[in-house]
C-alpha cells in the first residue's frame, strides 16, 4: 500500500534550546502519527542537541559547526572550505536515512542541510522561531515553498504563521484543573497569588537581584513567589512574613506545574517562553535582554499589543519597580483575568501538527515533482 505520509525524515537544528525544543516537538508529532517513521536529527557535538535528542530516543548525527561571519575575520577566510565539508557531511546524513524531507530550524547546521538537500533534490521545510529571521533560514527560504514562522511580523519569504511547536505537556495543560495540585507540590499556598520568576536555564542576574532584594516586600504584601534562579544562583529567601512562601530553586523540572501554579510570570522574552505563556494563557511581564539584535523585544510585541503582557526595560527592574508595579498587579485579579484571556487569544497550541502537515505537503510535492 502506498504510504500517505513521509516515512524517512531528517531534522536539522541545534545550538540552543530555542532550536532544539521545536525540533523535538515535531519529532514527537511525526512519531505519534506514524510510530514506524524513521527520524534522524542533525546537529553539532557542542550543542544541547547532542544530549537532548538521544535522551528523547531519536537517532542523532553531527556535522562540523560552521559560523557564518558578519564581518571580515579568519572564519570568513576559512568559510568556503568549512562549508563544503559541512555540506558533504549533511549529504551523508541525508543518504544515511534516505530522507524524503529535510526540515530545518535554523542555526549552524541548517545552512549545510539546506544546501545538501537542494543538491540531492530532497524537499525542504523551514521553521523560524524568532520574530527576526536568522541567516540560515533566510538562505533556506530561497529553496523551499514550505516555510513556517512563529510570529506574524517575521520577514521571511513565503512564511506562513503557525506558532511554535511545543511540548505535549504544555499543549495539553489545563491550568485551572491542575492549579491546586501544582501549588501543593511546589510548596505554595492555595489562597494567595503567585508570581513565577524565571530567566531560563541560565537565569537572569537582573531579575534575581531585584527579587532577592524584595523578599520581605512581597511576603508582607501577601504575594507568593516561585523563583527559578538558574543553576548555581539560588539564594536563601529571608525576611518578611514567613507564612507567605518564597520558593527558590535553581531549575524547575516541571514547567507545566509552574505555569499551573502561577498567576503571572516575570521573565525574559525568548521565543519559546513567549509562545509557551500565550499557549497556556498566562500573563507575562517580559524583560527583554538588553543586548543582541533586539529580537526579544519583537518576540513579545504581539502579545503586549494584544494586552496579554507588559514590556519592561531591563534597567527599570529593581526593588522599587517590584513594589510599585508587580505587587499591585498581583492584587488585581480582574486585570490578571483580562490579561490571561488576551494572552491566550494570540497563542497557538497546534503548531506541531501544522508543521507536520507541511512536512507531508512537501513530501507529496516532491513525489509529484
Amino acid at each position: 500500500m502506498t504510504p500517505t505520509r513521509p516515512t524517512r525524515v531528517l531534522l536539522a537544528g541545534g545550538g540552543t534550546a530555542g532550536h532544539v525544543s521545536p525540533l523535538l516537538a515535531l519529532a514527537d508529532c511525526l512519531r505519534r502519527r506514524d510510530p514506524a517513521v524513521d527520524i534522524l536529527a542533525l546537529g553539532t557535538s557542542e550543542g544541547l542537541e547532542s544530549r537532548l535528542v538521544p535522551e528523547r530516543g531519536y537517532d542523532f548525527t553531527t556535522i562540523p559547526k560552521v559560523p557564518l561571519p558578519r564581518k571580515p575575520s579568519s572564519d570568513l577566510v576559512r568559510l568556503p572550505v568549512n562549508l563544503r565539508r559541512a555540506v558533504a557531511a549533511a549529504g551523508r546524513a541525508i543518504e544515511q536515512v534516505d530522507a524524503q524531507v529535510v526540515v530545518g530550524f535554523g542555526g549552524y547546521v541548517s545552512t549545510p542541510a539546506y544546501l545538501a538537500a537542494r543538491k540531492a533534490g530532497v524537499p525542504i521545510v523551514i521553521h523560524e522561531q524568532n520574530a527576526r529571521a536568522g541567516i540560515a533560514n533566510k538562505v533556506g527560504a530561497r529553496f523551499s515553498d514550505h516555510v513556517a514562522v512563529t510570529f506574524p511580523g517575521t520577514k521571511l519569504a513565503g512564511g506562513e504563521v503557525i506558532g511554535m511547536p511545543l511540548r505535549p505537556e504544555i499543549v495539553r495543560l489545563d491550568r485551572p484543573a491542575l492549579r491546586a495540585e501544582a501549588r501543593a507540590g511546589l510548596g505554595l499556598r492555595e489562597d494567595l497569588p503567585v508570581v513565577l520568576v524565571t530567566g531560563g536555564s541560565l537565569g537572569a542576574k537582573r531579575l534575581n537581584d531585584a527579587f532577592e532584594a524584595s523578599v520581605a516586600t512581597l511576603r508582607d504584601a501577601g504575594v507568593q513567589v516561585l523563583h527559578a534562579t538558574g543553576a548555581g544562583k539560588d539564594f536563601a529567601a529571608t525576611g518578611g512574613d514567613e507564612s507567605v512562601p518564597y520558593v527558590v530553586m535553581p531549575y524547575v523540572d516541571r514547567m507545566d506545574l509552574a505555569y499551573a501554579a502561577a498567576d503571572v510570570v516575570v521573565c525574559r522574552a525568548g521565543a519559546n517562553t513567549v509562545c509557551e505563556l500565550t499557549a497556556v494563557g498566562l500573563p507575562g511581564v517580559y524583560v527583554p535582554l538588553p543586548i543582541g539584535n533586539g529580537e526579544q523585544r519583537l518576540n513579545a510585541a504581539g502579545v503586549v499589543e494584544a494586552g496579554g503582557g507588559l514590556l519592561v526595560e531591563d534597567a527599570d527592574v529593581d526593588a522599587a519597580w517590584i513594589a510599585s508595579e508587580i505587587v499591585p498587579l498581583l492584587r488585581d485579579a480582574p486585570r490578571l483575568d483580562a490579561m490571561s484571556a488576551a494572552a491566550a487569544s494570540v497563542g497557538h497550541r497546534d503548531a506541531d501538527e501544522t508543521l507536520a502537515d507541511l512536512v507531508t505537503s512537501a513530501w507529496e510535492g516532491g513525489r509529484r515533482g
